[in-house]
């Protein structure tokens, strides 16, 4: 796909809330492709599953499935976690004994579709309802809750996802993205830092907000530039950015501004250091990139794809078991690590696994790792972000980008 093919889909996204998948995407690690499937996994080991198939009664949980939007439609986050079920049944015991009924619903990133998902959950009485990560948290949330039911997300985007008791919102988001990019810049030595943020939904205003005392406090000088959505050709605004000479540089938006604006920054200051979000390592943005532009740059990301950490072994053995076609370093993670985080951090439950047994568990669970999460940890009784009481976590892995473009050699910061 062109920067033309790109800009119209950036457009498009705008419509629905750009800031809002910008950071979603961002952090559940969305990029996936058949190159990442072919070649992410050559090498890369994996293992024999054990056999301990659940034997207690079926308990349902609901998960929110991003699929058949005009937009964005991203079925590999339900293979994945459909895969994550499969192992958690046949091959880890259940979650506290019980086989795992994964309720599916398709929504379209729009609030009729998330709605009538939002009531199938309650009238289905399922005892959780699961997200990936979706711009429509802030509509589903509170017909679930008022059910009693807890709501998790991998990474929360709005203000009830990130606040609400029923709410645990497992992956750092934004706060934990740009704490990692301070930490980048300082680890580089970097004395000054331009992150271009696309201006909708206030998200330049936020980073600024966030990052500001982040960077501060890492030494580093800090310039946000917004971005304004559906700009033809973000050079001018680019080249402004870049005028003071900054020693790195990152980007916050959907794939398409990724695209354009990291275009421009080779154009204007090709040596300039760069810290991607795995948005902006789409397939699409890479080809328009090249990987050669890439390899060598520094990576955030919420998940290990590749290391030989065995939560990595087993993430990788489950897609090649339950879900083949599935690329590992792609939007299946998601899914994989949001219904396995919920396996482990309830696995104390006794009696019976239900919405207020599971809410308890969350709520008391302490530094629980992340499946495939490279170290990462989380505990939610709200003292990870102060101020977004839901967020379960600061911490994200940095690396430095491959060959396949994927962050590798990854250690944990925030």
């Amino acid at each position: 796909m062109g920067l033309d093919g790109l800009s119209r889909r950036r457009r498009a996204v705008a419509g629905i809330g750009v800031a809002a998948l910008s950071i979603t995407l961002a952090a559940s690690g969305c990029a996936g492709s058949e190159q990442s499937k072919n070649n992410a996994v050559a090498g890369a080991s994996t293992t024999a599953l054990p056999e301990e198939p659940a034997t207690g009664t079926p308990v349902r949980i609901g998960f929110v499935s991003t699929e058949g939007g005009a937009v964005v439609s991203l079925p590999e986050m339900r293979e994945g976690a459909e895969a994550a079920v499969e192992y958690v049944n046949k091959n880890a015991g259940g979650i506290a004994g019980h086989p795992v009924e994964l309720v599916v619903c398709k929504q379209q990133e729009e609030p009729t579709s998330a709605t009538k998902c939002a009531n199938e959950f309650v009238e289905q009485k399922v005892a959780a309802v699961l997200s990936p990560g979706t711009s429509q948290g802030g509509t589903i949330l509170p017909i679930v809750a008022g059910a009693g039911i807890p709501y998790v997300t991998l990474n929360g985007v709005s203000q009830q996802e990130l606040t609400s008791p029923d709410s645990a919102a497992l992956s750092a988001g934004l706060p934990g993205t740009i704490t990692a990019m301070a930490a980048a810049a300082k680890d580089k030595d970097m004395g000054s830092f331009t992150l271009f943020a696309s201006d909708g939904g206030g998200l330049g205003a936020l980073a600024n907000a966030m990052g500001a005392p982040l960077f501060q406090a890492a030494g580093v000088k800090l310039n946000v530039v917004p971005i304004p959505l559906g700009v033809p050709d973000p050079t001018p605004l680019v080249a402004s950015g870049l005028s003071d000479k900054p020693e790195g540089v990152s980007v916050i938006a959907d794939a398409a501004t990724c695209a354009s604006v990291y275009k421009a920054v080779q154009t204007t200051d090709p040596a300039v250091q760069r810290v991607f979000i795995p948005t902006c390592l789409a397939p699409d943005v890479i080809d328009i990139l090249g990987v050669d532009s890439v390899a060598g740059s520094i990576g955030i990301t919420a998940t290990d794809y590749l290391s030989d950490r065995p939560d990595s072994v087993l993430y990788r053995s489950v897609l090649q078991t339950y879900a083949p076609e599935a690329a590992v370093a792609g939007a299946a993670s998601s899914g994989y690590q949001v219904v396995m985080a919920l396996a482990s951090a309830t696995d104390n439950i006794q009696g019976e696994v239900a919405p207020a047994s599971i809410k308890d568990a969350l709520r008391t669970a302490k530094s629980v790792e992340m499946p495939a999460g490279g170290g990462i940890t989380f505990t939610c009784d709200g003292t990870a972000v102060a101020q977004m009481p839901s967020i379960c976590s600061r911490q994200m892995l940095i690396g430095e980008i491959n060959d396949q473009g994927v962050p590798v050699n990854l250690k944990v910061t925030g």
